[in-house]
């Protein structure tokens, strides 16, 4: 009998690419399995391969990304993954009708290619198993296949009924085993219940809490945010395809480097401590005119600067790189962080709550009047004091980590209501929004309808200077479309500037977006 691996009689095209796509699914979902019972998500070959992919995704790809997708970005680009992986494994099955060889090559490649991403992750030699398992997976799955979907595969030629029935029955289990064993690495993978780590911490009571929210800081009814955003609500922007899950108790924080003694604290100890409140508004760079990525909240935790000087800041000492579990890294100006005193924090909590999985529990960076690519280290493991030589996550990928390059967050303001194009009963008129200007305050909003004159909107009252400020503005307009636009003035005077800037500009420096928005909307 002729070997399935080698014969001048082809299998069919349908039973060839179902072949292909199989083993493809079954490399993933052994692959998922292993990282799973590892303990080390990062090691699935899928999510190193996305998070490599991510890694060298240019900055105008990216900023495609978030400007079409938003926060749905990384499910976009984890259906998009999957996409072209059941393609590549049917063309595969489809180029292997007369020999098993070069499926069995092809699935070696794509093997490599995922080792040497799941190596790039860091996640040891241990994680190196997933992709091994991925591997032995998709060869022998597709060895397998390809002898069952071969004319002689069922002794006779052509091939008879019971030989299409065995091969979809082969088909079909090793289709479900790779969907059982994906399943179940996720499961494994979520075995350690962050969940139970969280509700353990129990209510965060500061020692010194932040001032209250003082009545009319928000106009929620007439469209505007709540002042505190809930923390389910609260806008998330980072590189990880997964969150990172750690538990409280066995967290620990190093503080290493240009220091005069390297100190290390477990959760217990930290929370053990007197415990701050702040309350901070916090803004993305990616954030469009207008845009979502601004939230608020009370954050909970030990200044910063009092957990450095407990180490030692040595001579010398230019930036603070923070070390998150998943080995993504976060520097930021030691000046700048100096400068903001004890606003600045290590976070366990926000809004009186520990801090969401998906928000850096049980430990983060929270810096005020930066943004986040320069002060929000979330999962946190380590601060390390060093210089600017320390090339963190984004200045490795062309980012400017370091004055003068760093700017602070810029004049914002952004029409909350009315909605585009939404269609309101007049004539009487009220708009509504929010402005933000993270260490200098706002001290005035100005709106002009359809290129009137411009008019002072009345502010809600002023938490601090480091929180978003809301603004309204009750007008009579006649019947008809019209076009609202909004512009600020932080507490300096200082006017937002009217030049449209969207996202992370050309250059080496992202500054964050500017301009004045305008709303068009109608009134019956």
């Amino acid at each position: 009998m002729t070997s399935p691996a080698t014969s001048p009689t082809p299998v069919s095209a349908g039973r060839a690419a179902a072949t292909g796509l199989v083993a493809v699914a079954a490399a993933l979902g052994a692959g998922h399995l292993v990282a799973g019972l590892l303990l080390r998500p990062a090691a699935s070959p899928f999510f190193a391969v996305g998070n490599a992919a991510i890694d060298r995704t240019p900055t105008p790809v990216k900023n495609f990304a978030v400007e079409n997708f938003g926060t749905n970005d990384k499910p976009a680009l984890l259906i998009g993954m999957a996409v072209v992986l059941a393609l590549f494994g049917m063309v595969v099955g489809l180029a292997s009708r007369r020999s098993a060889i070069p499926g069995l090559v092809a699935i070696v490649v794509i093997g490599v290619v995922g080792a040497l991403a799941v190596h790039e992750q860091s996640t040891g030699p241990l994680g190196l198993l997933a992709p091994a398992a991925a591997l032995a997976a998709g060869v022998g799955v597709f060895w397998w296949l390809h002898g069952r979907a071969h004319p002689r595969a069922a002794g006779v030629a052509p091939p008879n009924a019971w030989g299409r029935r065995r091969f979809l029955l082969s088909s079909v289990a090793a289709a479900v085993g790779a969907v059982v064993a994906g399943a179940g690495g996720f499961a494994l993978a979520r075995r350690v219940d962050v969940a139970a780590s969280r509700r353990a911490v129990g209510e965060l009571v500061p020692t010194t809490p932040a001032p209250p929210i003082p009545p009319g800081a928000a106009f929620p009814e007439l469209g505007t945010p709540t002042f505190l955003t809930p923390a389910a609500d609260f806008y998330r922007i980072d590189v990880n395809l997964e969150v990172p899950q750690l538990r409280a108790e066995d967290a620990t924080l190093r503080i290493t480097g240009m220091v005069d003694e390297p100190l290390e604290f477990t959760f217990a100890e930290i929370r053990a401590m007197p415990l701050a409140e702040q309350t901070i508004t916090m803004t993305c760079v990616s954030n469009e005119v207008g845009g979502p990525y601004v939230s608020t909240g009370t954050f909970i935790g030990v200044p910063l600067l009092d957990l450095l000087d407990r180490a030692g800041i040595q001579n010398g000492a230019q930036q603070v790189v923070g070390h998150s579990v998943d080995g993504f890294t976060l520097g930021t100006p030691l000046d700048l962080l100096r400068a903001t005193g004890k606003q600045a924090m290590l976070a366990i909590g926000m809004n009186r709550e520990a801090l969401l999985p998906e928000h850096g529990f049980p430990m983060r960076t929270v810096v005020p009047g930066l943004y986040g690519y320069v002060s929000a280290t979330k999962w946190l493991t380590e601060l390390e004091l060093t210089t600017y030589d320390v090339k963190p996550y984004w200045v490795e990928r062309g980012w400017d980590g370091q004055p003068p390059g760093v700017v602070p967050i810029k004049i914002s303001s952004r029409i909350d209501a009315p909605t585009a194009f939404q269609q309101l009963s007049g004539p009487q008129v009220t708009v509504a929004g929010t402005a933000w200007a993270q260490g200098r305050g706002i001290s005035r909003v100005e709106l002009r309808v359809d290129g009137g004159e411009w008019q002072q909107a009345e502010l809600g009252a002023e938490v601090n200077r480091n929180t978003w400020r809301m603004f309204k503005l009750t007008t009579t307009l006649s019947p008809g479309q019209h076009t609202v636009t909004s512009r600020a003035y932080d507490g300096d005077g200082v006017m937002q500037s009217e030049e449209r800037l969207r996202l992370i500009n050309p250059g080496p420096v992202p500054d964050g977006s500017t301009g004045w928005q305008s709303m068009i909307f109608t009134v019956a």
